[in-house]
């Protein structure tokens, strides 16, 4: 069972719940942080002082501010972590309902559980909780089917985040900057117009507003 867990989130009240949830249920011991760089460093100092967390749960989307971080979100938490072969049982807690990104974090073995927020959350992360101390994984009831449905579209991280700042009036060019910024392979700017038309070509449109319109639709953004 769970004996020390860390909570990365920048909300006081969600932090708050979570923490009487799990002393409500589990006993257990919680820290928490607001920012990704700081959970991380907690991850990596209790490991050193050989008194590891043996859970986290994390938010996806963290809000930013003046100060400088590097690592900007719950999914470049996880990556990190994952990279660094830190096999610390993961549970995202969000309101994110992009299937395309929930499908990616399961299949990298990326997270072992993921609740949305909302009027069941409570509920939803106790049987989460369960789930994991069993050896299961766990998924909100209504993306039970993202991982046993075939994608639609064979779309990856990195088309979902081109679409995503193209929707915010990115141009190529800016996207090729972006891409460089965070590592991504083939960042350079015909790379980007490449997958730009491969998008349109799958969603059957001719024009990048189009193409954001129908990505919308969708969901996928």
């Amino acid at each position: 069972m769970y004996k020390k867990t860390l909570i990365a989130e920048d909300l006081d009240s969600i932090s708050l719940g979570i923490t009487t949830l799990l002393d409500q249920h589990f006993r257990v011991k919680t820290e928490s942080s607001k920012y990704c760089d700081d959970a991380y460093q907690k991850i990596k100092k209790a490991i050193q002082d050989k008194a590891p967390f043996d859970l986290l749960i994390t938010d996806l989307s963290f809000k930013q501010d003046e100060r400088d971080t590097v690592l900007t979100s719950g999914e470049t938490l996880i990556m990190q972590l994952r990279n660094e072969n830190i096999a610390i049982p993961i549970i995202v807690y969000s309101v994110d309902d992009n299937p395309y990104l929930i499908r990616d974090l399961f299949n990298k073995g990326s997270i072992n559980a993921f609740v949305v927020k909302g009027r069941d959350g409570n509920t939803e992360l106790l049987e989460a909780l369960q789930s994991l101390s069993e050896g299961g994984i766990y998924i909100s009831p209504q993306f039970s089917n993202v991982l046993k449905d075939k994608p639609v579209l064979e779309l990856d991280k990195y088309d979902i985040e081109i679409l995503k700042l193209l929707s915010e009036g990115n141009t190529q060019e800016d996207i090729s900057v972006v891409f460089k910024r965070k590592g991504y392979p083939s960042p350079s700017t015909s790379s980007i117009e490449k997958k730009i038309n491969k998008l349109k070509f799958m969603l059957k449109v001719q024009n990048s507003i189009h193409l954001i319109a129908v990505a919308k639709d969708m969901r996928l953004i």
